[in-house]
């Protein structure tokens, strides 16, 4: 039997207050922060506890990944993870894989909306590394509308909403990107479309008047990102009297972490109730044993 190596990437996070001034280094391209910007952002992961689960919920992702291949092809699959910026990097996982003799990987990224600038590039490189080696590489670029995702989005919500006002307004969300990065033809917001079409067409609510699309933790870069941030749409709602609540679901992100746990729980939701409006927000899918088994036949599809 062949052994087929599954590159599991994420994006990272820090483990402990000492790793957050590296770990901002290495977002800003070698940069270090201020210290005005360093002191805020501990300052946020002070407010989630003092660091993000994220580490953690990748692991355990992972773990969940690697048994739900062995149920499948016992044996066959090693999953790895390679981060963006932590360690171990996408770079440093290739190489172990290189060492211990891999000469197929399959590139799949904890993220379910496909954009060049996130999943294209970690794919990318995955296969800059793998060349030298001689490592064949084969991405899975979209998973934004895998049923077992849809579903567990899906079940979530009806679970929520009849505790909720009857005028609730859902609001999908995901991570902003650059607007020159969606000028140039990225497909990245109709990846998100297509997860918020799936996910209200199975419990019937209608877009515009039960839900919308609106996007979160743009970076902070004098270009422009796209809109409209979910703290507009909460302002917009508001003054419009169209709502009493809002549930978030932010399907473009598949574990808790910072841009969850505080610009969501934390920030979104003061902005909302400031208002007066009522907040809740749909669970992230972590380790859920459906959303892994799906991408396990995903990984065992790609091998066929």
């Amino acid at each position: 039997m062949t052994k087929t190596g599954v590159l599991l990437m994420a994006y990272g996070t820090p483990r402990s207050q000492e790793e957050i001034l590296p770990y901002y280094t290495d977002i800003r391209r070698g940069r270090p922060p201020t210290p005005e910007l360093l002191a805020e952002l501990t300052a946020r992961y002070d407010a989630i506890g003092g660091i993000s689960p994220l580490a953690q919920r990748t692991e355990s992702q992972r773990d969940e990944l690697q048994r739900q291949l062995d149920a499948l092809e016992p044996g066959r699959y090693s999953v790895r993870l390679g981060l963006k910026h932590a360690h171990p990097m996408i770079e440093e996982t290739v190489e172990d894989f290189a060492r211990d003799g891999y000469t197929e990987l399959v590139a799949l990224v904890l993220a379910p909306h496909f954009s060049s600038y996130s999943i294209g590039q970690y794919v990318g490189r995955a296969r800059e590394a793998a060349t030298p080696h001689g490592i064949s590489v084969t991405g899975i670029d979209s998973w934004a509308t895998e049923p077992a995702f849809i579903e567990f989005i899906a079940s979530d919500m009806k679970k929520r909403l009849p505790s909720m006002p009857s005028d609730t307004r859902v609001l999908f969300t995901a991570h902003s990107l650059p607007q020159r990065i969606i000028d140039g033809g990225d497909p990245y917001p109709n990846e998100l479309r297509s997860t918020a079409e799936a996910v209200s067409s199975s419990i019937g609510l209608r877009e515009g008047s039960q839900w919308s699309i609106a996007w979160q933790s743009a970076g902070r870069t004098p270009e422009p990102w796209i809109g409209p941030d979910i703290l507009a749409v909460i302002d917009e709602l508001a003054e419009a009297k169209s709502t009493s609540a809002v549930l978030v679901s932010a399907c473009g992100f598949v574990a808790d972490h910072l841009e969850v746990l505080y610009d969501l729980d934390i920030e979104a939701k003061a902005h909302a109730e400031k208002h007066g409006l009522a907040f809740d927000r749909t669970a992230c899918v972590n380790d859920d044993s459906e959303v892994m088994r799906a991408l396990a036949h995903r990984v065992t599809a790609v091998c066929a």
